[in-house]
């Protein structure tokens, strides 16, 4: 089982715990048989990029794993208002319990995919800039959210604290300077990790490149004083932009000359995308 499928299942099984408790569905278990059979659709209501196709099926299956899912589109897939998703069979009762499950996983990782793909959309023409996620994530969807991230053209960042140094503001003031800070990781792990610097100054730039990190966050700055800092660092260190980077700002921060720009607003203020189930007889 890969690590995708494991959070997916991780949260399925989690979200069938809540949801049904005790008693489980008590309105499907009163109206419906455990034979009855139903036809299904998930229909798109807005324009949009899919993202979780394998958790929507996973939440049907693991209830009940004879229900059959047709698809029609797969995961970072351009989907318009009124397209017919994904095609389901299967016990009446099954299906009705799994909906909400199914579609709030859908509808999340979708609306992810979107977000990031009007951002990606929006790089400067011939700039080679890309879009990064951050670590600004929900509990249980840190995995599946840098998933739809990719999804929708973006790429990720660091997973979490464990696979990349990353030295922000507070480490810097606690440390005293960002190069006490580098002297004390470069101390403690060697090269096993790049070091990324985050740099409110210009002078914290130059501080920066006096000790050879791999990376420079420019934080917070306006678009003038990050051309100084691009120039100034002059292709000797991979170059991000983070802070208030809105969509409106995209265009001209990319032809700056950034490699990256971290976008937290792509996983921490979801704006879910809009599906509806259709269950026939």
């Amino acid at each position: 089982m890969n690590e995708l499928t494991k959070a997916y299942l991780d949260l399925i099984n989690a979200s069938f715990e809540e949801d049904l408790g005790q008693n489980g569905d008590v309105s499907s278990l009163a109206v419906f048989e455990e034979a009855e059979k139903c036809e299904a659709y998930l229909l798109s209501k807005d324009d949009g990029i899919l993202a979780g196709s394998e958790g929507f099926t996973l939440s049907f299956t693991v209830r009940d794993p004879e229900t059959i899912l047709k698809w029609h589109k797969k995961d970072g897939d351009k989907i318009a208002k009124s397209d017919v998703v994904v095609s389901i069979s299967g016990r009446t009762l099954s299906v009705l319990t799994a909906e909400r499950t199914a579609i709030n996983i859908i509808g999340f990782l979708s609306g992810i995919a979107s977000e990031t793909n009007k951002f990606v959309s929006a790089i400067a023409s011939g700039s080679k800039c890309k879009i990064l996620d951050t670590r600004k994530t929900l509990p249980w969807y840190r995995l599946l959210s840098k998933y739809a991230v990719k999804m929708g053209g973006g790429l990720n960042h660091r997973m979490g604290l464990h696979d990349m140094v990353m030295l922000k503001d507070n480490h810097i003031d606690a440390a005293g300077s960002i190069a006490k800070a580098v002297t004390k990781v470069r101390g403690k792990w060697g090269n096993r990790f790049k070091i990324e610097v985050e740099a409110r100054t210009i002078d914290e730039v130059k501080q920066a490149l006096e000790v050879k990190t791999d990376y420079i966050m420019l934080d917070n700055m306006n678009n003038q004083i990050m051309k100084e800092c691009v120039e100034l660092i002059g292709g000797n260190a991979k170059v991000e932009a983070s802070g208030n980077m809105t969509l409106d700002r995209i265009q001209s921060v990319s032809a700056i000359g950034v490699d990256y720009i971290s976008v937290g607003k792509l996983t921490h203020s979801v704006i879910t995308h809009d599906f509806s189930l259709r269950v026939q007889k």
